[in-house]
């Protein structure tokens, strides 16, 4: 069962979405803020990281940039989840080495669709 780690620090979304991502199978591990889920992306290797942008402490941009420079990491697709919606952070978080990108309030079927994608992708590479 593939691992998903769940930055977000809302913790109704983090909630919520850790019980649709287990129903769907999936293993979860939440981090609340950007420390944390820098930490737990390096002890866990997940296979997919779920990356909320508006995070205490380090920002999910950041979070992604130092991940993608680690050999250790680099390999994990970060999906970047906000409220943002504009273009602009769409090519900010291509920028910041994200895979893929999505927008609050989260549709659930459109954020699977793309993490199974994703997923398929590593495990094919």
């Amino acid at each position: 069962m593939p691992k998903i780690l769940l930055v977000e620090d809302n913790e109704m979304n983090r909630d919520m979405l850790t019980r649709r991502l287990q129903s769907r199978g999936y293993s979860v591990v939440t981090a609340s803020d950007g420390k944390q889920g820098y930490a737990l992306a390096r002890s866990e290797n997940p296979d997919l990281i779920l990356m909320d942008i508006s995070l205490p402490i380090m920002d999910g941009w950041e979070v992604s940039r130092l991940l993608k420079a680690s050999n250790d990491t680099r390999h994990i697709p970060i999906i970047a989840l906000t409220a943002h919606a504009l273009i602009t952070d769409r090519a900010k978080a291509f920028e910041s080495g994200c895979d893929d990108y999505d927008t609050k309030p989260i549709a659930f079927d459109r954020l699977s669709e793309k993490m199974e994608s994703l997923l398929l992708d590593k495990k094919v590479s």
